[in-house]
């Protein structure tokens, strides 16, 4: 099915008539606002939409021209499918003409033509030589060769032709990813009486629907669409390209701002620190300098960010470079996402590029092994960037989706081979279809955090012997998992004999309890000791025996400890369950004094092995009896 909406916005210089443009080819005023009705000057984005010729439904942006507000055009510019550029004929290119074609070329937005504005003022003459001059303009420039057609707002000269040069531009313009993961940066935020927070933005890689349930990032926040608009129509299918209002319940209009972004749960995480490959602008102001603090815009989002040069001391204009940015605020990005950087103040562009990583590592400069990375990552083939984004070890499917930007289908061919070829692990269902929460792990990292786990075992096992084994949430903080992928590692590695998991602890399967032949005889000394008085026997300290002895002994089977001071031979530990749950079927209950009377001992024992049966759900206590815990 042929794609039917598409996105322009224009670009241009304050006061070359982009917004009487727009109106003109659409009947729509652009400008919203009273302040930019007022001061007739564009301030904010402003939305338009009519139909083409060819059937395309065709939203436009209007973007504002005058240098300070350049960060609200940066907010729209993502979206664009294609570039209308205004000039004005009687002025030709200007600062901000040529500002917002760096910015576009930056962005890489390769489709578009040119609208030269109050060509009613010029002679034939003098339009030749501002043709020209935009054309010198566009020339090294992802616009290069873009038709130019001369127009008047005012008479409506060539608005007809201009109209026929859009669709056959958009003829060129590839079709949208369905990649099921739609994206909708927010550049609006606001409410309508009777239906609450609605939120617009231009729509990218998948569909929403009425009714879906939708995550708002950075802020993880979780709404449900309650209606869908585009061109002020309603829809209960919003596509890929296509300009679109989302009504949502759940959220309030103060919960959300500019920048974020609205898609579809579990599966973007937003992130303070990203690998890029960054472009200087040739006319930039300045060299960007080692840890440079920078504005850096990607989608609609805007946020300081210092830079981390890779591989060079400093990038001059016109250079290239890897850069890690650091940034003071989480934005939501994917693999392929182009941004812009600018300098704070005096505020002017200074470079974009591409993002490579959205989850890297914090890099020392100038590594080969990390530049040869980034590389790969460039360019490299689906399987690689598989392995990439799991070699830190466990990641979840939908974390690999988002390192990678694949689409789903093209990611899990991937991950089947490698799976298949033994290079990735599934710790959980092997064999049944990949879901966005299967676990997966590179080879080479789930071996390495085996070995860390192997050498946490042997380590305590040589400072306790007496010791059962490593407590298992000792073991999961040690490796820095969470809960979720220690379970899979410890289930997997049972699986495989290599440890061996006994109730709350982990140890290694040729583990065993040794006792000293010292602490054999002082052991045996005490057993003995147990036996002689069974209902009233002594403490572990009366015989020198540590908590640590006894603990070995309790887990040896040899001892039942029911707390520090407080030990029974199993023998007698067996004959008084025997006779607690004798009184309790013969008189329904029991109750301290008479346990205590049963057995011949004092109230310290009787209250220590009352509490210990609870504990082990034999008993369980009702007022002062206790009674059978079923």
């Amino acid at each position: 099915m042929a794609r039917q909406t598409f996105v322009i916005g224009t670009a241009g210089h304050v006061d070359h008539g982009k917004s009487t443009l727009v109106k003109a080819l659409t009947g729509i005023d652009p400008d919203r606002l009273r302040e930019e009705k007022e001061r007739e000057m564009t301030i904010d984005l402003g939305f338009a939409w009519m139909t083409l010729p060819s059937g395309r439904r065709l939203s436009i942006v209007d973007v504002p021209g005058h240098e300070r507000f350049i960060k609200n055009m940066l907010a729209g510019v993502g979206g664009f499918d294609a570039a209308l550029l205004v000039v004005a004929a009687d002025e030709g290119p200007m600062p901000q003409t040529r500002e917002h074609v760096a910015i576009l070329d930056l962005l890489e937005i390769r489709h578009g033509l040119v609208a030269l504005t109050k060509s009613d003022l010029v002679e034939p003459d003098w339009l030749e030589l501002v043709i020209v001059e935009v054309e010198e303009l566009l020339r090294d420039t992802a616009l290069a060769g873009v038709p130019i057609v001369p127009v008047s707002a005012v008479t409506g000269y060539g608005l007809d032709a201009l109209v026929r040069v859009i669709d056959q531009v958009l003829d060129q313009v590839p079709p949208h990813a369905r990649s099921g993961k739609p994206r909708l940066a927010i550049d609006r935020v606001f409410t309508v009486a009777g239906f609450g927070t609605v939120v617009t933005g231009t729509l990218r890689d998948g569909e929403l629907e009425v009714g879906q349930e939708v995550e708002i990032l950075p802020r993880g926040l979780r709404a449900r669409v309650r209606g869908l608009q585009s061109h002020r129509t309603r829809v209960d299918r919003a596509l890929p390209g296509s300009r679109t209002a989302v009504n949502l319940s759940g959220v309030e209009v103060e919960d959300l701002v500019r920048g974020d972004v609205l898609t579809v749960p579990g599966w973007l995480r937003p992130t303070m620190l990203l690998d890029a490959r960054l472009r200087m602008l040739p006319d930039a102001p300045e060299p960007l300098e080692q840890n440079d603090e920078v504005d850096f815009f990607v989608g609609a989002s805007e946020t300081l960010a210092r830079v981390t040069l890779l591989d060079a001391e400093r990038l001059e204009p016109g250079m290239v470079g890897w850069v890690q940015l650091r940034l003071q605020e989480p934005v939501v990005a994917v693999r392929g996402d182009r941004f812009i950087i600018r300098r704070p103040s005096p505020s002017a562009t200074l470079g974009g590029g591409i993002i490579i990583d959205t989850a890297p590592r914090r890099h020392r400069r100038f590594r080969p092994e990390i530049l040869r990375t980034l590389e790969l990552l460039a360019s490299g083939s689906p399987e690689a960037l598989v392995l990439h984004a799991l070699e830190r070890g466990i990641a979840e499917w939908r974390d690999v989706l988002q390192r990678t930007n694949l689409d789903e289908t093209t990611a899990t061919r991937a991950i089947t081979q490698l799976i298949q070829q033994g290079q990735i692990v599934c710790l959980e269902n092997a064999e049944g279809a990949l879901n966005p929460g299967s676990a997966l792990a590179e080879r080479t990292a789930l071996e390495r955090i085996t070995a860390q786990l192997l050498d946490l075992l042997r380590d305590y096992h040589a400072r306790y012997p007496l010791r059962r084994g490593l407590p298992r949430e000792m073991a999961r903080s040690r490796l820095g998992l969470s809960p979720r992928f220690f379970e899979l590692l410890v289930h997997w590695l049972t699986q495989a004999g290599a440890v061996i998991q006994d109730d709350d602890v982990l140890r290694l399967p040729e583990h065993r309890i040794q006792l000293t032949e010292e602490q054999e005889n002082r052991a045996r000394a005490y057993e003995a000791a147990l036996l002689r008085e069974p209902f009233s026997p002594p403490s572990p300290s009366e015989y020198g025996i540590e908590p640590e002895l006894v603990q070995a002994l309790a887990d040896l089977g040899r001892v039942v400890r029911v707390n520090d001071e407080v030990v029974f031979a199993p023998s007698a530990w067996a004959e008084i369950k025997k006779r607690v749950l004798a009184l309790i079927d013969a008189h329904g209950s029991v109750t301290l004094a008479q346990v205590r009377d049963a057995l011949g001992t004092s109230r310290k024992y009787a209250q220590a092995l009352l509490e210990y049966l609870d504990q082990q759900r034999v008993t369980r206590r009702i007022g002062d009896a206790r009674v059978r815990y079923v």
